[in-house]
């Protein structure tokens, strides 16, 4: 019993002995550096549809089908049974059994559809294409009415310039929703009035610094908010250089794959 004691005594020396010869552990992941990014926001500023798409063939054929229904399936309109009325009081017109005087004071459904069509032909419809469509004016959102236009600046990043959605670096003490708004107005100017959906993100893009600029942070993490056009336009006097784009031909301006694709994951 006592030389087993004494076995254990001196296993417990020898283990406190290998525990005091190491350093102390550190907790996992303390001594690796940890990455330092720098938070930016980004504002997708959309020009939403003024005007209906045309209809394709498919669709105009489905639509004279719905008509043709309707048209089968409908009553009579409160006009068309007074056409009936005054198709009769003009017989008994021709017969003697109406005053002629009573008669010519009423106004007909016909008097009425004859005057509805006449200013129905005096009205000229507004063109779908504008003036700016056909001198393809990317600076004006009265263009392709009937799309929905997407607004991009031109920006410096590093030592080149690039069109981007508008982003710039959050501010300290700042929420993304509130420096999402001061880059618009940084960007663009006062001129937009903008309505922002909610205070949350719509999309995210990430990317590094140029190795040689990494002392102070890794890189940029884009949050995007999504903000629709009430009115107005970018200041010309704030940014010269930028483009109301369809959403096909975003990439002809946004050079960067990667970018491009993280913007389109959250266009409509």
């Amino acid at each position: 019993m006592l030389r087993r004691a004494t076995v254990i005594l001196t296993n417990q020396v020898r283990l406190n002995t290998i525990s005091l010869s190491r350093p102390f552990a550190s907790a996992p992941g303390a001594a690796a550096k940890q990455e330092k990014w720098d938070l930016y926001a980004g504002v997708l500023v959309e020009r939403l549809p003024v005007v209906s798409k045309e209809f394709n063939a498919l669709e105009k054929e489905f639509q004279e089908y719905l008509w043709r229904v309707e048209f089968e399936k409908s009553l009579k309109s409160d006009s068309e049974l007074q056409h009936e009325r005054d198709l009769k009081q003009a017989e008994l017109l021709k017969k003697g059994q109406v005053d002629l005087d009573e008669a010519a004071s009423k106004q007909t459904a016909q008097d009425l559809k004859d005057a509805y069509t006449e200013e129905l032909n005096k009205f000229e419809k507004a063109s779908r294409t504008t003036a700016d469509d056909k001198a393809n004016n990317i600076l004006s959102t009265n263009r392709c009415l009937d799309d929905t236009l997407y607004l991009l600046v031109e920006q410096t990043v590093g030592s080149k310039k690039h069109f981007l959605l508008p982003q710039g670096p959050r501010l300290d003490g700042e929420t993304m929703r509130q420096a999402a708004e001061r880059i618009v107005r940084e960007k663009c100017g006062d001129q937009l009035d903008l309505l922002f959906y909610g205070n949350a993100p719509c999309g995210f893009y990430k990317y590094k610094y140029p190795a040689s600029v990494r002392d102070q942070s890794v890189g940029a993490k884009v949050f995007f908010f999504r903000a629709s056009l009430k009115n107005g336009n970018v200041d010309k006097n704030v940014s010269k250089n930028f483009a109301w784009m369809q959403k096909d031909a975003l990439s002809t301006k946004l050079n960067n794959e990667r970018y491009v694709e993280s913007v389109q994951k959250f266009l409509f």
